[in-house]
C-alpha cells in the first residue's frame, strides 16, 4: 500500500509540474525577431592579388552618430568569420567599454590561402613539396598597401593608427611587414610567430633589416605560449634583436604566456595586448 501511495503520489507531482509548465509556456508571445547583427560583410576586387577579397567589417558603437570622429584601425590576419574575427572584435568592443582602449574599427581579412598569402619563398625542398602554393607574401604586402588600406581610408572615418594581429603564420607575416614596410602600422600584435620558416631566414635578417626601421614610432607586442623549443626560442630571440635595434620610435614588449598553447593563446595574448599598446602614461 505504501509503495502504491508513493507512486499515486508521483505521479500527481508530475502531472501538476507538467501541467504548469504547458501552462507558462502557453502565456509567452513571440512579438518580433530579427537577425542579430554583429559587422558587415564586404567584398572588393584586389588588382595586386587579381581576385577578390572578403572583409569582415566591425564598426564601434556610436559610429553613424558622430560623423566628425574618427577611429584606429585593427587590421586582423585570419579575420574569417569562423575563425579569429568574432572573439578578436569582442575583445575590442569589450576593452573600449571599459576604457582600456579607444573605440576601434576592426577589419577582418577573410582567407583564401593563408599559407600562399603568409609565406615568402622557402628553400627548404620538402616545404616547396608538401606546400606548393607558398610564397606570396610580397603580393599580398602590395595588396594591404595599395588596396585595402586606402580602400577603409576613403570609405571610413579613420585616423592615422593602424594595429595588424597576427599569429602563427599571421605572426610570420605581420613581423615580415614590421621588417620590411614598417610603416604600414603603428602597432603590431605579433603572437606564437612561425620564424621557423625558411630555416628562420628572416630572424636571421632581422638585424639587417632593422637598420631601415619607419621613422615614425611603432609599438611591437610579441608573445609565445608553451609550443615548443623552436618557436619559444624564435618568438624571444625576434624580441632580444628588436630591443637591441636601439631605435628610439622602437617600442617592444615581450609577454611570454606559459599557461597557454598554440590554440589557446590567441584570445588571451590580445587582450593583454590592447591594454598594454594603449595604455596611457
Amino acid at each position: 500500500m505504501k509503495f502504491s501511495s508513493i507512486l499515486l503520489l508521483s505521479f500527481s507531482l508530475f502531472v501538476n509540474i507538467s501541467a504548469s509548465q504547458a501552462q507558462y509556456k502557453s502565456t509567452v508571445i513571440r512579438t518580433s525577431a530579427h537577425p542579430f547583427e554583429l559587422g558587415t560583410t564586404e567584398q572588393i576586387q584586389s588588382p595586386q592579388l587579381a581576385e577578390k577579397r572578403i572583409l569582415n567589417i566591425y564598426l564601434p558603437e556610436g559610429y553613424d552618430k558622430d560623423l566628425k570622429a574618427t577611429y584606429p584601425v585593427i587590421y586582423l590576419l585570419d579575420g574569417s568569420a569562423n575563425e579569429d574575427f568574432v572573439h578578436i572584435f569582442g575583445l575590442v568592443q569589450f576593452s573600449a567599454m571599459i576604457e582600456a582602449m579607444p573605440k576601434s574599427i576592426v577589419i577582418g581579412i577573410a582567407n583564401i590561402d593563408r599559407k600562399r598569402d603568409f609565406t615568402f619563398p622557402t628553400t627548404i625542398a620538402q616545404d616547396l613539396k608538401d606546400f606548393p602554393t607558398t610564397g606570396k607574401s610580397e603580393k599580398f604586402m602590395a595588396f594591404i598597401e595599395k588596396d585595402l588600406q586606402p580602400y577603409i581610408a576613403q570609405n571610413y572615418r579613420t585616423n592615422d593608427t593602424k594595429t595588424i594581429i597576427g599569429q602563427s603564420l599571421g605572426g610570420l607575416f605581420a613581423t615580415e611587414v614590421l621588417l620590411k614596410k614598417p610603416s604600414l602600422f603603428n602597432n603590431y600584435i605579433i603572437i606564437s610567430p612561425s620564424l621557423w620558416w625558411d630555416n628562420q631566414s628572416l630572424l636571421t635578417a632581422a638585424p639587417q633589416l632593422l637598420k631601415s626601421l619607419s621613422d615614425k614610432n611603432i609599438k611591437v607586442y610579441v608573445s609565445v605560449g608553451t609550443e615548443g623549443k623552436v618557436m619559444e626560442d624564435d618568438a624571444k630571440n625576434l624580441a632580444e634583436v628588436l630591443k637591441k635595434s636601439a631605435d628610439k620610435n622602437l617600442e617592444v614588449i615581450f609577454n611570454p604566456m606559459p599557461a597557454e598553447n598554440h590554440l589557446t593563446i590567441l584570445h588571451n595574448s590580445v587582450y593583454k595586448a590592447l591594454g598594454i599598446l594603449n595604455a596611457k602614461k
